[in-house]
């Protein structure tokens, strides 16, 4: 097959860069998410040090912290957090970044997070709840909402308000907020309120996971569901991963937002005197920080594990969290199913499956990864023998083995029931060396860029997704390579610093 090359513009990150100077010119920014652009540990001579949050959001962000005054307002996360409270942080990259850490009560925030945010929200939005049986919302959820989740979002709003108005008196800029994900669903509306007699900031609240269409919210109650609704359409700008989670999202506002007016071809929602524009925004990833690390030592010496691990064998790596939207069981029956179907598979391909705990105080994900082990141990006791280990699951967080194990697929499998995005699909096609195949499921957010260099499934079809795992063991050299470097090529254009100008070029284009 033939793909057309992704069209590299020269000067694309300068270009951005540009964008950044001049958009911040007379900006001041705030950030806002759950947790912070650093955490705060107490060394044993008793002083606060900072670590650096992990993730390429935070890359991103802090990176815009260059060209304008900048806040960071989280949720402590230790009790170093809260023992600091607010300051500047100079980061590793030498930016300075004001941050602001809230310091709730124990019971709010875990009704909050614990409660609303995980599991309530989170498995609604991927589609996990098994609605006949749950979830099941009682005092204990209503207090968990009342008392946690819209107790917090008025706190961050309180913070934010306050920053915004101690900078147009100091310096009289405006300022743009960028809320992030769904955590904060409330927080425009009260921050709106809030801000009598200062100026409304712009803001921006970007959507990390999926947005299901409107017959799912009927799982929350009325309340709920048009509180929340109504503190998204307080914003100016909606981002999503997808057009397609824009779509659900004013589809959501048209069934359950009573008065709402929604332009589904202008992406526009009109709400209490107000317009919401709505815009898919692929998050993706730091390339050349991802590149730097694959080239460390760290790597390097899990490397060398990886390949006596792989040996003269094909290799199947999978790499998530230990959470039961990610599939992995499926994915294990789907290997199964390939050394049924195709037995000259036997004793010459190999399943990696790394995985990272998650929210192992959850019910569901401790069942969940027994679940896994439990089918790990039947596939290698059907066909493993004491040469062949089929399947190989190692759990916990080591990311430099993860990045070594990219190295090496020679497919890697993406088969989640939903996903918002899906960065390791992105940084595989970076780092891996042997123009590896990209088997991905219909339902991740990354399939909208990567599909036509990929093998692509229907999450729930263990018969299907076995037949693409032997399509891909057996492709051409010329095929993979033509797939591997359209992805990559992809990929290196679309990076987390291309996310971040197109969302800050739609701002700058609607007069935000």
């Amino acid at each position: 097959m033939t793909f057309l090359k992704p069209v590299i513009e020269s000067g694309l990150h300068s270009r951005c860069e540009a964008l950044q100077t001049e958009f911040f010119s007379d900006r001041a920014l705030i950030i806002a998410a759950n947790r912070g652009a650093v955490t705060f540990e107490r060394t044993k001579d008793g002083l606060l040090q900072p670590q650096r949050g992990e993730g390429g959001l935070v890359t991103a962000l802090t990176g815009l912290c260059r060209h304008t005054d900048a806040t960071w307002v989280s949720c402590a996360q230790t009790e170093a957090d809260a023992a600091y409270r607010s300051g500047k942080v100079t980061m590793a990259n030498g930016i300075d970044i004001d941050v602001h850490f809230l310091s709730p009560k124990a019971s709010a925030y875990e009704g909050y997070y614990s409660v609303i945010a995980n599991p309530l929200l989170w498995f609604l939005q991927h589609s996990m709840w098994d609605v006949p049986r749950a979830p099941v919302i009682n005092r204990s959820t209503w207090e968990a909402w009342k008392d946690g989740y819209v107790v917090i979002n008025k706190l961050f709003a309180e913070a934010i308000s306050e920053q915004v108005c101690a900078t147009q008196r100091a310096t009289q800029s405006s300022t743009l907020v960028m809320l992030q994900d769904y955590h904060l669903y409330l927080a425009a509306r009260f921050l709106r309120q809030n801000l009598q007699p200062c100026e409304r900031p712009t803001t921006s609240h970007f959507i990390h996971i999926p947005w299901p269409g409107p017959e799912y919210w009927r799982i929350l109650p009325p309340e709920m569901r048009q509180a929340i609704l109504d503190g998204l359409c307080a914003v100016d700008l909606l981002g999503f991963q997808t057009r397609e989670d824009g779509l659900n999202f004013i589809r959501t506002c048209e069934s359950h937002l009573p008065r709402a007016r929604v332009k589904y071809r202008e992406g526009k929602i009109w709400y209490q005197n107000h317009t919401t524009h709505v815009r898919g925004f692929p998050i993706s990833i730091d390339v050349e920080s991802l590149r730097q690390l694959s080239k460390s030592q760290e790597v390097a010496e899990q490397r060398s594990e990886i390949q006596r691990f792989i040996g003269d064998r094909q290799l199947i790596l999978r790499i998530d969290r230990i959470e039961p939207s990610k599939n992995i069981v499926r994915g294990f029956l789907a290997f199964e199913e390939m050394l049924n179907l195709y037995p000259e598979h036997r004793g010459r391909v190999k399943l990696l499956a790394l995985l990272v705990p998650s929210r192992m105080a959850v019910d569901e994900y401790r069942e969940y990864l027994d679940d896994i082990m439990a089918t790990a141990g039947r596939v290698n006791a059907e066909y493993g023998n004491s040469e062949w280990e089929p399947v190989r699951v190692l759990v916990g967080e080591n990311y430099p083995r993860a990045v070594a194990a990219l190295q090496f697929y020679d497919v890697l499998l993406v088969n989640a029931i939903a996903d918002g995005m899906n960065l390791v699909a992105k940084e595989g096609p970076i780092v891996n060396r042997r123009h590896g195949t990209l088997v991905l499921s219909e339902r991740t957010g990354v399939y909208q860029q990567l599909a036509p260099g990929a093998l692509v499934i229907s999450p729930c079809d263990v018969y299907n997704t076995g037949r693409a795992l032997h399509r891909a063991l057996n492709m051409s050299f010329n095929e993979r390579r033509e797939r591997a470097e359209w992805m990559r090529s992809l990929i290196e254009r679309e990076d987390i610093t291309f996310w971040l100008c197109r969302q800050l070029q739609t701002i700058t284009e609607l007069d935000l």
